[in-house]
This record gives C-alpha cells, sequence and structure tokens, in this order.
C-alpha cells in the first residue's frame, strides 16, 4: 500500500509531500487500518480551513480524500503524522 500526504497551507504557506510504502513494513496491517480510517472519514473535495491553518491531501493507493485543520479526526491525524515524520 502506498500512502502519500500533501500538506499545503499554514503561516508560513510551505507545502510539505511525503509517502510511505508499506509493503515492506512489518506493522503494514496497523498502517492499513489506519490508512482505511482515516480515508472513510476524508472528504471528496477540500474543505474550507481556517486562517493559516494546514490543508490536506490524503492518497492512498490512487484514492484521494481531503481535510483539514482544526477538523481532522484521530486516525487522520495519526496517519499524517506518521506519514510526515517516516515518510520520504
Amino acid at each position: 500500500m502506498r500512502i502519500q500526504v500533501k500538506r499545503t497551507g499554514g503561516f508560513a504557506g510551505i507545502d510539505r509531500h511525503a509517502e510511505v510504502d508499506t509493503s515492506t513494513l512489518a506493522d503494514a496491517p496497523e498502517w492499513h487500518a489506519l490508512a482505511e480510517q482515516a480515508l472513510a472519514e476524508g472528504r471528496g473535495t477540500p474543505p474550507i480551513g481556517v486562517p493559516d491553518g494546514f490543508n490536506y491531501q490524503l492518497t492512498v493507493d490512487g484514492h484521494t480524500v481531503y481535510c483539514s485543520d482544526p477538523r481532522l479526526t484521530d486516525p487522520q491525524r495519526k496517519l499524517i503524522s506518521r506519514v510526515l515524520k517516516e515518510g520520504a
């Protein structure tokens, strides 16, 4: 499973991208469950965010959803943090 996160917005307006390929990870089932939850709670179109807040595009194996601060669900927040921390 390929999980991609694109973060835009924020005070400085600096975009950030990261990607994780779970095919070689020992904890892949955990990643898959988290990704499924995050996608299920996402939107098909970019939501209206708050000034200086972050907007996110989550793509898992070609399926894309959108979410934004401060209305991230727990699974979305966890997945975004993990991908941005561990992804390349």
